[in-house]
């Protein structure tokens, strides 16, 4: 501690953000020097770019063989659009509804596309849905990691291997952080901005052959988008897979996710970032075990987390405020860290319950989460005190 009784050693960088993430350490602009501005994104080597997006990107997460991945519009919420309103209906469907992208899911399901056979299985923040209730007969929408909740599946044994639905993951703020169980998936989404820290916009779409097969045998009754629509003459748009994309893409934000594609090749590919993001967790797991009025918000250790790390307060004089005075005391806490410069965008998302919400993902330095965590002890301190004397007037 220095004199004033703040902590003497700051994060090298302060980005905690849940969305866009912190950019790769080292980044600058000068990453972005050699990106094809002001060409088309159909001539040759432009498109070349786009493809290597998609190549690099399923060599990394040792995508099985006949899997196509695609660049689309709207980053992981176009995605997951993508796949909902393209793949549903043959089938009655279930969606793992526990945090605020989750249920959104659910309600695009029931309210929008007004699917009659439809459940919604639902858990609070901090817990997941009954895995046990998931029927193999049916479709099943879900995310693998509740961004908003830090709740993430601990594996994929409640999808069975002989299932006849399809299975609809939102993987954003998973893939490239967790080891996805691919043979237990059929659609799986990300976005550029989460793990790698690339720019926003643009989504990624991964297709395996079962759901290549219900595109081309399902036309759904709903009218389609134009830029929903992956087949033609019932056909799957194989040019889509090629990095012919659906409409106009930055070329500045390809470079720079091709940038990000690299340099997790240069740590170790995907076993590499796994391991930056659990050393993440491991920090702050082990902060949490110390600090006797912090938690994390996911109950089950093994759903913990490893990107979006969410933590609650549980002192008896927090736990004692009502709802929004909870969310005041956990907003000064984050506010009083962004003021420091130590940690900006920490602030749980707004529908989740009040606390922090830390990015641990792998552009993110275990040394930066380290220095970062006194912070939160001084903190939570300050707004501690001020709610002490307030009591006592």
């Amino acid at each position: 501690m220095s004199s004033t009784g703040k902590p003497a050693t700051r994060p090298s960088n302060p980005q905690f953000s849940s969305g866009p993430c912190a950019k790769r350490p080292g980044w600058s602009l000068q990453a972005l020097a050699g990106a094809f501005t002001g060409r088309s994104h159909r001539a040759a080597a432009p498109k070349a770019r786009l493809a290597e997006v998609i190549d690099r990107s399923k060599a990394i997460l040792g995508m099985p063989e006949g899997w196509r991945l695609a660049i689309v519009p709207a980053s992981d919420t176009g995605a997951v659009e993508m796949a909902l309103w393209s793949l549903l209906g043959p089938r009655g469907v279930d969606i793992l509804a526990f945090e605020s992208f989750s249920k959104d899911w659910a309600t695009d399901v029931v309210k929008q596309l007004a699917l009659k056979d439809a459940r919604v299985l639902e858990a609070p923040y901090g817990r997941l849905p009954d895995l046990a209730q998931v029927d193999p007969k049916r479709d099943l929408v879900l995310a693998w990691n509740g961004t908003t909740s830090g709740v993430r599946m601990p594996d994929g044994d409640f999808i069975a291997d002989d299932r006849e639905g399809l299975v609809v993951c939102d993987a954003t703020s998973a893939a490239f952080a967790m080891d996805l169980p691919w043979a237990k998936l059929d659609v799986v989404t990300w976005s550029w901005q989460k793990v790698l820290g690339g720019e926003a916009a643009h989504g990624m779409l991964a297709l395996s052959p079962r759901a290549v097969e219900r595109l081309e045998s399902h036309t759904p009754s709903w009218p389609m988008p134009k830029i929903f629509r992956m087949t033609k003459a019932g056909k799957i748009n194989e040019g889509l897979f090629r990095g012919e994309t659906i409409n106009t893409p930055s070329m500045l934000c390809v470079e720079d996710a091709l940038d990000g594609l690299r340099w997790a090749e240069s740590v170790g590919g995907l076993k590499g970032l796994i391991g930056r993001s659990e050393a993440n967790l491991a920090a702050v797991a082990a902060w949490v075990e110390r600090t006797p009025w912090a938690a994390f918000l996911a109950e089950a250790p093994r759903t913990r987390s490893c990107t979006s790390i969410c933590l609650t307060f549980t002192a008896p004089w927090f736990t004692a405020l009502d709802k929004d005075a909870k969310a005041a005391a956990a907003k000064r806490v984050a506010t009083l860290l962004e003021k420091e410069g130590v940690a900006l965008d920490a602030a749980s998302y707004r529908d989740a319950p009040p606390g922090l919400r830390i990015w641990g993902g792998a552009t993110i330095e275990t040394a930066d989460i380290e220095a970062l965590l006194p912070w939160i002890d001084w903190a939570y301190a300050q707004v501690a005190a001020e709610y002490a004397a307030k009591a006592a007037e």
